[in-house]
């Protein structure tokens, strides 16, 4: 016992004496704020980018995709990306409004990914996905996957009064009633969602922020000056969103990225009564870094207060762009330099020129697939280079 317990404590201390060798020997290229790409030698420590095409599935003849009405525009680019096309899928509705759905091909034996974020109309979209899982499932499919970029009602995660619903809960419940084996999403509200999931159903929450990163990588002259930006959290729940951020930004040569908080108090929902700023910002710009901007009110009042702190640009990253209500008319008329969103949910007609910035995530949701597909890890897709040197060791 004594011998196993020793041979145990020398390994683990092994590891970790090669881990901090490989963090002593790990030089970062000072280069990169200047270039858009890594240099040559430092490609493959590179995190996955946008950019680069997925690989094409082995067998594509094995794999049904789907979608309903939500954005289908997305769910063609990734199955172009899967060097594959969209199933016959027919999803319409009856003269009363109900919703009709057919599935026109033989899907027996298959895996089955249907496509569908679940944003406005949100029972709508909901329900389309419902019955596709429920059709696919009587239909003998093999297994059958939901990607749902967006997750609807994500934001009833929890009990804030007395005689409320789990809304996030509840809708899990319904996608496990009607058979779906799995769910793909990104950015969920709170990583806790994947907990409303039985372990019978994997949930895989993707990170959209390597979307994001790319983007900033690949644009640094919208920046005053690359090495004085700060990457900011709307609200304390956020915090670990923007450290994440900040973090990746850093490893990727922007040395002097910082981290500032906001701390808002709402009067109820929607109605901010006041925020204050943790963090300088004074000569610098900034990096507001959310998951959904929905009436744009908080990233509004957000902007305005870090201007006030003498903040030269204010941009704000954002994985989901609702914009609803009034949204699109306070985003205009703020002092924000611009908003950078994903195609998660379709823009809405109308959109400020010059202000909204929409970005694709098709080949991040595509390469998610096809590693599902053919059993390969998800999680290695967003790994730092610095960590994969540690596991590769």
């Amino acid at each position: 016992m004594f011998k196993r317990i020793l041979l145990k404590s020398l390994a683990t201390t092994a590891f970790g004496l090669g881990a901090l060798g490989t963090l002593m020997h790990y030089q970062p290229d000072n280069r990169l704020c200047a270039a858009n790409k890594a240099p040559e030698q430092n490609k493959k420590h590179r995190i996955w980018l946008r950019s680069e095409n997925c690989e094409k599935l082995n067998h594509p003849e094995k794999l049904f995709l789907c979608t309903g009405n939500a954005n289908r525009p997305l769910a063609e680019d990734i199955a172009k990306h899967l060097g594959t096309s969209l199933g016959n899928a027919l999803v319409s509705k009856f003269s009363d409004g109900e919703i009709n759905i057919q599935i026109k091909d033989n899907v027996r034996g298959k895996d089955v990914y249907i496509i569908q974020p679940t944003c406005p109309p949100v029972n709508e979209n909901l329900m389309e996905l419902l019955l596709l899982i429920s059709t696919a499932r009587r239909a003998s499919a093999k297994r059958v996957t939901a990607v749902v970029p967006y997750y609807g009602y994500a934001r009833q995660d929890r009990k804030m009064t007395s005689r409320v619903p789990i809304s996030a809960a509840d809708v899990a419940k319904l996608l496990e009633t009607v058979g779906v084996d799995r769910v793909i999403s990104m950015d969920l509200h709170c990583g806790q969602i994947q907990g409303f999931f039985s372990p019978r159903v994997p949930a895989d929450n993707l990170d959209g922020s390597a979307v994001l990163l790319d983007y900033v990588i690949e644009n640094t002259q919208i920046f005053t000056d690359p090495n004085k930006i700060v990457v900011v959290s709307p609200d304390a729940g956020g915090v670990g969103r923007a450290r994440k951020f900040q973090e990746r930004l850093i490893a990727r040569g922007f040395y002097g990225a910082e981290l500032a908080m906001i701390i808002k108090q709402r009067k109820a929902a929607s109605q901010i009564e006041r925020m204050d700023l943790v963090g300088s910002v004074d000569g610098k710009d900034c990096i507001v870094i959310d998951d959904i901007v929905d009436t744009a009110g908080t990233v509004c009042q957000a902007a305005k207060e870090l201007k006030k702190k003498g903040a030269k640009k204010v941009f704000v990253f954002a994985s989901h762009g609702l914009f609803s209500r009034d949204g699109y008319k306070k985003i205009a008329e703020s002092c924000i330099e611009q908003i950078i969103v994903t195609n998660s949910i379709p823009l809405r007609e109308g959109a400020p020129k010059g202000k909204i910035t929409q970005l694709s995530i098709s080949t991040l949701l595509a390469e998610a697939i096809r590693r599902v597909v053919q059993n390969e890890s998800v999680m290695s897709m967003f790994l730092c280079g610095l960590m994969k040197l540690i596991l590769n060791r």
